[in-house]
């Protein structure tokens, strides 16, 4: 079976690829680089260069797939409408290119607006003021013949190369000389480890069902207070509150995410596909990570 991945040497579907070429897959992996395509012919993955913005790169890379996971999207947070919107294109022309075959389409999405100051579940719908829309735009292809499913995925997706939000915040606290968090630091964050999210794309894969959504869910939410002191221990530096007000000067665009409460659950992914996170959780993986 030939899987076409996109975000495929990103730090989670770098992952993904690993753990399909392991279970015996076939990858057909989008690159943008010289540097990406090496970095998956390494892996014995198969390259197909293209980006996210390159419509018919995905559509000629789906097409000649049995499915697709799709992971890729444009960190960019100083210009998020058009990455949402480049988002929305990629798998509308993915989808397109699966429609009436019946072939898998596995699409990535988040928990940030889920269940507000509620235990977010699989059935919990999407927040229809969630500026991304990639769960909305995936399921209109279950009507029309792929078997589509969504995997939601929390702020945290962490472990040895992690350059996300967390990094993002130790970065401001080696900056600032201070490591802080946004009030009394109760509000939470959930997370799960890379390689977890990865074992459970594959099992989406094999046993998920049409039109469901997963949680990949390894904490179901750590406060921010215990990661901001985690990070002041490791960079021996103090921690402190920061109020509201001082927050969006202190972050930048992530104390908007930092400020956020999110609590979810997987015990329905776990349930329905005999998932279990494994690895190290948030708090351990920051004390002896890298």
């Amino acid at each position: 079976m030939r899987l076409f991945v996109t975000g495929a040497t990103g730090f989670i579907g770098s992952a993904i690829v690993q753990e399909l070429i392991e279970a015996g897959y076939e990858v057909l992996g989008l690159a943008r680089s010289d540097q990406g395509a090496a970095s998956l012919d390494r892996v014995g993955a198969k390259v197909h260069r293209g980006s996210l913005e390159d419509l018919e790169s995905l559509r000629s890379g789906a097409a000649a797939s049995d499915g697709v996971i799709h992971t890729a999207f444009i960190h960019d947070f100083n210009n998020y409408g058009p990455a949402v919107e480049a988002d929305r294109r990629a798998i509308e022309t993915i989808g397109t290119a699966l429609q009436r075959s019946g072939r898998p389409l596995i699409v990535t999405s988040g928990l940030a607006l889920l269940a507000p100051g509620q235990l977010a579940t699989e059935e919990d719908a999407p927040s229809p003021n969630f500026p991304r829309k990639s769960e909305p735009t995936a399921m209109e292809f279950v009507s029309r013949g792929v078997r589509t499913s969504v995997v939601r995925l929390p702020f945290s997706v962490h472990g040895d190369g992690d350059h996300g939000f967390v990094p993002q915040l130790i970065q401001i606290a080696r900056e600032k000389g201070i490591s802080a968090y946004i009030g009394d630091g109760l509000n939470r964050w959930p997370a799960v480890h890379r390689l977890d999210a990865a074992r459970l794309y594959r099992l989406v894969l094999e046993k998920g069902s049409t039109g469901a959504r997963y949680h990949g869910i390894g904490d179901e939410g750590v406060p921010t207070r215990e990661i901001a002191e985690v990070i002041g221990r490791r960079l021996d530096v103090p921690v402190a509150s920061k109020s509201q007000e001082q927050a969006a000067e202190h972050f930048g665009w992530i104390g908007l995410f930092f400020g956020m409460g999110v609590v979810a659950s997987s015990a329905i992914t776990q349930k329905t596909l005999g998932w279990h996170p494994t690895q190290v959780a948030l708090v351990a993986d920051l004390e002896h990570g890298t």
